[in-house]
């Protein structure tokens, strides 16, 4: 555990010093916000024009128009930034030539991918953690409920943990970081979409293409659902990920 918070807090020290993390979260913080806003001005307006209407029936859920869709903006928004932040992580190392020193060290190679998987997951968690302004003003002055508000947190760390893991394997195969973002990009984008070929499948391939969909799984937290079954597919996701990173980076310790 020593090993792996000396690897974690090297990046992070690399990733505060640099103006990268500072860019990168300005960028999150005011397209996540601009979204939430808007989306708090329709809900807004949506209730004003209820109260219009005296005697209707038709109630507006704060969780469901306003929360839920913040959540699924912040994962594709995430989707952006994150191969930003992890295509440094190897492909850096390898070509500033400190790869190879990295692997002769006493730390073992799945010590050094899982500090750089922790680092990586305090900087994105970091940029999580101040735009949870959003929800702090809706628990202030709506009555949101808290249930779904802390699954769909869980769930987005959960599927930030899968972009990372993607973002590391790509940087690994590399010494170019655009090549390694583009990469990382690519990945999450269709592990994101895959779900959408369910429709012209067959019934068997349409239930797999939906099972390996990343956001079908976050559905389920956005309602406040915590099922065995995402919990399983998001962390195999991840361990799945960072053994690929291992194996690249093992065969290149031989090259």
């Amino acid at each position: 555990m020593k090993n792996i918070w000396i690897i974690a807090k090297k990046d992070l020290s690399s990733f505060f010093s640099s103006p990268v993390f500072y860019s990168l979260t300005s960028v999150f913080l005011i397209l996540n916000g601009f979204i939430f806003f808007n989306i708090l001005n329709y809900f807004s307006l949506q209730s004003f024009q209820v109260q219009q209407r005296p005697g209707s029936s038709f109630g507006l859920n704060l969780n469901e128009m306003v929360i839920e869709p913040s959540f699924h903006n912040m994962a594709v928004i995430l989707l952006l930034i994150i191969p930003l932040v992890t295509m440094r992580s190897f492909a850096e190392e390898k070509k500033s030539k400190t790869f190879a020193l990295l692997l002769s060290s006493p730390i073992h190679l799945k010590e050094i991918i899982i500090g750089k998987f922790l680092s990586c997951m305090i900087v994105i968690g970091l940029m999580v953690l101040l735009s949870a302004y959003s929800t702090g003003y809706l628990i202030v002055v709506g009555d949101p409920e808290i249930g779904p508000i802390l699954t769909g947190y869980l769930g987005i760390f959960l599927i930030t943990g899968c972009y990372v893991s993607m973002g590391l394997f790509a940087s690994s195969l590399t010494d170019n970081q655009i090549i390694a973002a583009v990469i990382s990009f690519g990945l999450a984008l269709f592990m994101w979409i895959i779900g959408w070929g369910a429709q012209a499948g067959g019934s068997g391939l349409s239930q797999l293409l939906e099972y390996l969909s990343l956001i079908t799984h976050l559905e389920h937290f956005l309602k406040g659902l915590i099922n065995s079954s995402d919990l399983i597919y998001y962390l195999s996701f991840i361990t799945f990920g960072l053994f690929l990173t291992h194996r690249v980076l093992e065969s290149s310790r031989w090259r």
